[in-house]
C-alpha cells in the first residue's frame, strides 16, 4: 500500500491549520493592542471624572452683582463661601469678615445668610449651617 497520497493530504491539512493558527495569533495580537488602548482610555476617563468631581466643589459661585442685595458684605460673604471647604455657621462668616464676634454682628450675618438662601444662592444644610448652592 502506498501511503504517500495520505501523507500529502495530511501535509496540506497541516499547512492550512498552521496558516489559520498564524492568522488567529495575528488577530489576537491586534485585539490585545486594541484592548490595551481601550483600557488606557477608560483609565484616563476615570481620572478625568475624579479630577472634575474634586474641582467642582472649588468652582466659585457665579452670581451677578444685580442678584445681590445692596450691601458691601454680600460679595464678601460669597468670597468666604467660595474659599470654604465645607459648611459655615454665621459665627465663622463673621470671623472671616473680621467682624467683632458680638451677638448683634452674628445675628446680622445670620440674617444675610438666610437672605442668600431665599435668593437660592446658598443653602442651609443644617439649622444654622450654610453652604454654597450646587
Amino acid at each position: 500500500m502506498n501511503i504517500q497520497p495520505l501523507l500529502d493530504a495530511l501535509g496540506i491539512q497541516e499547512d492550512a491549520a498552521r496558516s489559520l493558527a498564524d492568522d488567529l495569533r495575528t488577530q489576537i495580537d491586534e485585539l490585545r493592542d486594541r484592548l490595551r488602548e481601550a483600557e488606557t482610555h477608560l483609565e484616563h476617563l476615570a481620572i478625568t471624572r475624579k479630577t472634575v468631581t474634586t474641582l467642582a466643589d472649588r468652582i466659585p459661585v457665579q452670581v451677578g452683582s444685580h442678584d445681590l442685595p445692596e450691601h458691601p458684605d454680600y460679595p464678601r460673604i460669597l468670597t468666604v463661601f467660595n474659599e470654604a471647604t465645607g459648611p459655615l455657621r454665621a459665627r465663622d462668616v463673621c470671623q472671616a469678615l473680621d467682624h467683632e464676634l458680638l451677638p448683634k454682628n452674628i445675628e446680622g450675618t445670620r440674617a444675610k445668610l438666610k437672605r442668600l438662601v431665599k435668593l437660592d444662592i446658598l443653602t442651609e444644610v443644617d439649622a444654622g449651617s450654610f453652604t454654597r448652592k450646587q
